[in-house]
């Protein structure tokens, strides 16, 4: 019998549920996932000067500082349930960043850790940027704006690992053309 014929009948249960996340059952199966089905919007950018905008952000479940694209969620704040994806992605790399976007192509929708995780995230790349601000987020983020040449991006990410920072899974697409 496959995992699907398994736990296709079996009913989906919230052990727990926070304002952002939720701790679920289906069977012996147990996982987390985003609280009201919310998602969130990734957004790989790149300025006129070839260099890849991350940002640095401690991050508590890790206990240290991590290295990642620009992210949030969408619909996430009151009133915003029905919060395109893109124009999420617009505001989060304004917020995050201080840079606007003229447009975001859609890159597709994505599983970060789908054996333990449901949720999605749909990747955005941002094109036409102006910096019309500082970034560093909402207030509390402690968000640090960063900016890699695209040419330095694999031995920036070796630098930062061997410093002890964490590396968001998505830094993988940035290695992989090096790789390959």
């Amino acid at each position: 019998m496959s995992l699907e014929d398994e736990f296709r009948d079996e009913p989906e249960i919230i052990q727990w549920q926070g304002r952002f996340i939720a701790a679920k059952t289906r069977g012996r199966w147990e996982y987390v996932s985003r609280a009201r089905g919310i998602k969130a919007a990734v957004i790989l950018a790149i300025t006129p000067a070839d260099e890849v905008v991350l940002v640095e952000q401690f991050r508590i479940p890790l206990g240290r500082a991590c290295i990642e694209l620009p992210a949030g969620l969408i619909g996430d704040d009151d009133g915003g349930e029905n919060e395109d994806a893109a124009t999420a992605a617009i505001r989060e790399l304004e917020e995050e960043t201080g840079y606007r976007a003229g447009r975001m192509d859609d890159l597709g929708e994505y599983y970060s850790s789908p054996g333990m995780v449901s949720e999605a995230f749909t990747l955005f790349r941002a094109h036409d940027l102006v910096r019309v601000g500082p970034g560093g987020g909402v207030e509390g983020e402690g968000i640090t704006v960063l900016h890699v040449p695209r040419a330095r991006i694999a031995e920036f990410i070796a630098e930062k690992r061997a410093e002890g920072y964490g590396i968001d899974t998505r830094m993988l697409m940035l290695l992989s053309p090096a790789w390959l």
